[in-house]
């Protein structure tokens, strides 16, 4: 998302680059693209307006540090304005025993799968997340919940009512009986706001007294998302903003919008279909990645979840020893793989984007093919790899000889990289290489195609 404002804000840094100080022209100019790309992203058009005037009355005339070029002086300001536009960090109010959060938002929204997601973000944080199907009216909406439930293995109400403030009075009472310590609603949606939808959602608010009202807002449909949450906090008060679908074709303008339009804050992104795609909203790795400084942090942050401890203690090890062979590469692309799609990964790091030209998704997944396809023996001392073996391989994985040769020929060039580079303390599981992307002694190659 924001890919063209990240663009824009790149070719001004550009354009600036030998200036000795910071132009009023050169800043008019610049702020004139920056808030056209921001309404391209969908935006608000008064809140481009605002953050552009507010970036530029601050970048003219500013003195520029010897430490800092124009460039980085004005993306130091555009940065700075980015994070205040998002908005500062604000976690869940859960101080209630137990805690009730209310999930409201249109259908299609994404609301019980936010639920699930939420449920499994906080079972992770040691909390006892009971869900409780509050929508009466949609004949589905039982059975959805409940299904995603117990396939992440997570407790709900199991009881089907056709009044919601009598379930949630039941599921309030089991709750502490069986002592859960925070509750998510998952109430009912509409195509529209309606009447009968608000009226429901309000009793609902008044049975269980919620500590957090947290509306599920589709990131696609831009500025209608800001709308609605207007329209829900006026009719129904909402404490804070889940915006979904982040991970695909979104402009991303919601993002930027929502906290200045409606004074609420975004608690979490929807940034896939998995139980785990729920991520904090964290204002400054955000701003991070539109100024196309990538997100190093969050990149690690997955790469310690996808790489078991261990593993990559003894990894490290071969490392420092140069003595990495076929099957730790195997481990590694595996380790990849679980971090999500290399598509997004690159968009956390400087510079990503223009990695993906380079980038070969099918080729990752043909040298996964190729190496599970040998034995582990082979996989250890590819020295034994001779033409028979190789055609059995090839047959194996479903790509050719010229491909294994390839391979190999790229394997004893990391070999060679690693044995150069021997004696150097890696600095982590995944970003310890050299290059973009740790390419070198941490992956091979063929990973870029």
């Amino acid at each position: 998302m924001l890919e063209n404002l990240t663009d824009r804000i790149k070719q001004i840094a550009r354009s600036l680059s030998g200036r000795g100080r910071l132009k009023k022209s050169d800043i008019e100019k610049g702020m004139r693209d920056i808030r056209r790309a921001l309404i391209e992203a969908d935006v608000n058009l008064q809140v481009a307006r605002d953050f552009t005037k507010g970036v530029e009355e601050e970048a003219i005339n500013q003195k520029v540090y010897e430490s800092f070029t124009p460039a980085e002086m004005l993306l130091k300001i555009v940065g700075e304005k980015l994070i205040e536009l998002i908005g500062k960090v604000e976690p869940l109010k859960l101080d209630y025993q137990p805690a009730s959060i209310l999930l409201v938002g249109l259908q299609g929204s994404g609301k019980t799968t936010t639920a699930i997601k939420l449920a499994v973000h906080l079972k992770k944080q040691g909390r006892k997340p009971y869900l409780i199907p509050a929508d009466v009216k949609r004949p589905a909406a039982f059975e959805q919940l409940r299904d995603l439930a117990e396939r992440e293995e997570l407790p709900y109400f199991g009881t089907r009512l056709d009044n919601e403030v009598k379930l949630c009075k039941q599921a309030l009472t089991q709750s502490v009986l069986r002592r859960y310590d925070t509750l998510i609603f998952d109430t009912a949606g509409r195509l529209h706001i309606d009447t009968e939808m608000i009226n429901q959602v309000k009793k609902i608010k008044n049975t269980v007294n919620p500590s957090e009202v947290l509306l599920i807002a589709d990131g696609m449909t831009g500025q209608d998302a800001v709308n609605i949450a207007g329209e829900f906090d006026k009719q129904v008060g909402i404490t804070g903003i889940i915006l979904t679908k982040m991970d695909g074709d979104a402009r991303g303008g919601a993002a930027l919008s929502m906290r200045a339009v409606t004074g609420k804050p975004i608690k979490f992104l929807g940034i896939g279909e998995k139980p785990s795609d729920l991520q904090l909203l964290h204002p400054e790795r955000l701003a991070s990645r539109i100024l196309g400084m990538g997100d190093i942090r969050t990149l690690q942050e997955k790469a310690e979840k996808s790489i078991e401890e261990e593993k990559a203690k003894e990894f490290q090890k071969k490392l420092k020893e140069a003595k990495l062979d076929l099957d730790d590469f195997l481990h590694q692309i595996k380790s990849i793989k679980n971090m999500g799609p290399i598509e997004d990964l690159l968009d956390m790091i400087p510079g990503g984007k223009d990695l993906k030209k380079l980038m070969d998704e099918k080729q990752l997944i043909r040298t996964e093919a190729i190496i599970q396809s040998m034995t582990l023996d082979e996989r250890r001392n590819p020295k034994v790899l001779n033409a028979s073996r190789k055609r059995r391989i090839a047959g194996g994985s479903g790509t050719s000889v010229q491909e294994i040769n390839q391979l190999m020929k790229e394997y004893e060039m990391v070999k060679k990289m690693m044995k150069q580079m021997k004696g150097r303390s890696p600095s982590g599981p995944v970003l310890s290489g050299q290059g973009p992307l740790g390419r070198g002694p941490m992956m091979p190659p063929s990973f870029f195609g």
